[in-house]
């Protein structure tokens, strides 16, 4: 590397990040994430059965209203929470991600995306009903919650750094992976398939995001809960579209997932074998990356939710893992390996485009861009709101509309820009979030625990006042 050469130093730099965000994601954060997950599936309840098994029906009443009170405390509704986090979580992971992990990993990673996506559903509820115990609501009624305030709150003021390392890896994740990620994928397809110039699509993306993001979380959460379900339902539609068009294909398919989960992928053709650690950290990370369960972002959407009771939050954020990765997801992994486009040289968006495609001659070209933008668009309002609470914590309430306007801007600048150095530094911190996560999860698993077993205790007994 020459310093006098500018040119020669990003290089340098990219390879370095690039390399860097591969020891991150590796085997460690494997089993971190899902070694507790697997565990606080096990033990959260005590013993006393599954906490994602026995929490499920209840949190699809809770969503609906049913146990609602408007006195509680907190700025929006459960079921604004819930949106609010599947707009960060439902995103351009389940269209170009789980691509990636079919085109790297073959079909076994669908096996391991699902089984992540179930023991994430205990990690989701773990850190969201810490969430709801430790958060702070101001004088003006404002919510200041997410792991940077259990880390502070419940593990005492000597844990602060770590706080302070949560809060700025957040801010920063929002920056890369929840903004100029997302902008850059829609300017590329938009301007793939229709002609639209990136700069036109940066700008009415950062204008739009601006529009509801300068209104605070409730704004987010009024556009959020009429957004995620509209998409979700255009994409589970469009999916189901092709898999019942080719359900001949679908047991044949599961019983090759199920085989190439544990024996690794020989293809036929050109596609490489691939062996079984590939399959497992292609599956396991998109996953990851996918749902978010043990970085604890959800945890900041979740905070904001009226109610005096931690736990009700808890049952509610545990229905992510299951909406966005083994419901979505597999739907895309199906596509996917229906069309036989994975054994191709293609990859991310254009993947399962080309899978879309499959089914219904131009179908994809249409259809994924739609998809693309819809889930850009949801994953930027929620991002924006978690970095916004990362820069409260560190600079206070000064510090908010300063970071709006950045985030609205790196917005532009990622539809514009090369993003390999920015996206790869990105994911580095977002993974490394796990870890101070985590670290004060399991401290303060003892008190989780005593709050979940004497909640669900007190829904058998019939404590809680249903609405019918």
């Amino acid at each position: 590397m020459d310093p006098a050469n500018p040119a020669s130093f990003a290089d340098a730099v990219a390879q370095f990040l690039s390399t860097a965000v591969g020891y991150v994601w590796n085997i460690p954060l494997i089993l971190l994430l899902v070694g507790s997950g697997f565990l606080l599936s096990l033990l959260v309840l005590g013993g006393h059965g599954l906490v994602q098994w026995k929490g499920f029906r209840h949190a699809i009443d809770v969503v609906r209203g049913k146990f609602d009170d408007p006195s509680d405390p907190g700025e929006i509704s459960h079921f604004q929470a819930l949106c609010t986090a599947l707009s960060a979580t439902v995103g351009l992971g389940n269209i170009g991600g789980v691509a990636v992990a079919m085109h790297l990993g073959g079909p076994g990673a669908t096996f391991w995306m699902i089984l992540v996506g179930l023991f994430g559903m205990a990690l989701k509820f773990s850190e969201c009903t810490l969430a709801v115990k430790y958060r702070r609501v101001d004088e003006k009624g404002v919510v200041h919650g997410g792991p940077m305030h259990y880390i502070e709150q419940g593990l005492g003021k000597s844990w602060k750094p770590l706080a302070i390392f949560y809060a700025f890896g957040i801010m920063v994740s929002s920056w890369g992976a929840g903004n100029m990620f997302q902008t850059n994928q829609v300017a590329k397809i938009l301007e793939t398939n229709f002609a639209v110039p990136t700069l036109v699509t940066g700008l009415v993306l950062a204008v739009l995001t601006g529009i509801v993001i300068i209104g605070g979380i409730k704004r987010i959460a009024h556009v959020t809960e009429k957004l995620v379900p509209l998409m979700g339902v255009i994409y589970i539609g469009g999916a189901l579209m092709v898999i019942f068009t080719n359900f001949g294909k679908v047991p044949e398919l599961i019983m090759m997932i199920l085989h190439d989960a544990f024996n690794g992928t020989a293809a036929a053709g050109g596609f490489a074998g691939i062996v079984f650690k590939e399959v497992l950290i292609q599956g396991v990370r998109r996953a990851s990356f996918s749902n978010e369960a043990g970085m604890g972002s959800a945890a900041v959407a979740h905070s904001a939710a009226a109610t005096k009771e931690p736990v009700r939050e808890g049952v509610v954020a545990l229905l992510e893992p299951f909406i966005d990765t083994v419901v979505i997801c597999t739907m895309t992994a199906l596509v996917i390996l229906i069309s036989g486009a994975w054994k191709t040289d293609a990859n991310g968006v254009e993947l399962t485009a080309m899978a879309f495609d499959s089914a219904f001659s131009g179908f994809g070209r249409y259809f994924v861009p739609l998809a693309v933008t819809l889930f850009a668009y949801s994953t930027l309002l929620s991002w924006s709101y978690y970095g916004e609470r990362g820069a409260d914590y560190l600079f206070g309430e000064r510090g908010v509309l300063p970071f709006k306007l950045v985030f609205c801007g790196f917005a532009v600048l990622g539809a514009v820009q090369p993003l390999a150095p920015v996206i790869d530094f990105s994911d580095m911190v977002f993974g490394l979030l796990a870890i101070p996560n985590l670290i004060a999860v399991w401290a303060l698993f003892p008190i989780l625990k005593k709050e979940s077993i004497s909640y669900f205790d007190r829904l058998s007994k019939g404590e809680f006042k249903k609405k019918e």
